[in-house]
């Protein structure tokens, strides 16, 4: 059985808010995702989707995208993106799967999972654009970053037992990418560091690809995995 990874699907099953706007590079996505998906991941394989899974803004909204994704082969483990809107508590996702008998979608979200030979622990991260701390009534940056490394924090405490009692590496799942083009989180970096995990999956970045969309810092390796930079197939990951 294998394992695999996409991030950023950016679903819209109602296309009110359809990707298709930003260019070519979207034409079709859903249908093109479908097919794909279908044609390289097994009943038996699981995917993980770090984030940006639906436009939706409302839990409820979100329901025919998840959907979209129960009908498609495979067990899919999603976390959460700085534009699903629509997620909530674990307790009110897994009731809404639970009556809509959605059983092929698990949560990423301060836990960790064992997946074939490797365990999987991440959170949503942290990505400091340089035009958006530029801009007025910004954020408040560090508190964002404190707690998406004690949500990390929690996910790496929880993988741990399970790599003991496995021997199974740890791969780690953001939708920001913990470093970029310069930027570096290094509270995340460091969480990675203490944990002894080499390899990262990341999304979010779209259009704009001068960095090396794989490339290595401080011995860990991070892959860039957004639906339109794999051209929405399923990526292997890398045991």
């Amino acid at each position: 059985m294998s394992v695999f990874v996409i991030s950023d699907l950016h679903l819209s099953s109602d296309s009110t808010k359809s990707m298709e706007v930003f260019g070519p590079r979207w034409s079709n996505y859903m249908s093109r995702l479908f097919q794909n998906w279908n044609r390289v991941v097994g009943d038996g394989d699981t995917v993980i989707i770090p984030g940006d899974i639906s436009w939706a803004l409302t839990l409820e909204d979100a329901l025919p995208d998840l959907l979209f994704l129960e009908r498609l082969p495979g067990k899919k483990i999603i976390g959460k993106g700085n534009h699903d809107y629509w997620w909530s508590t674990q307790k009110k996702l897994r009731t809404l799967f639970e009556r809509n008998r959605i059983s092929s979608i698990d949560i990423l979200y301060n836990n960790a999972h064992v997946v074939e030979n490797i365990i999987i622990c991440g959170t949503r991260g942290w990505y400091n654009e340089q035009t958006r701390t530029q801009a007025e009534n910004q954020p408040d940056y560090k508190k964002i970053i404190n707690r998406e490394a004690i949500r990390l924090s929690l996910s790496t405490a929880a993988a741990r037992p399970l790599a003991t009692e496995t021997g199974y590496p740890v791969t780690a799942f953001f939708h920001f990418p913990p470093v970029w083009n310069g930027f570096v989180c290094r509270e995340l970096v460091d969480i990675l560091h203490e944990h002894n995990i080499t390899m990262c999956y990341y999304g979010h970045i779209h259009g704009y690809y001068g960095p090396e969309a794989k490339f290595v810092f401080e011995d860990v390796t991070f892959q860039l995995v957004s639906s339109d930079y794999i051209d929405f197939v399923p990526m292997p990951v890398r045991i």
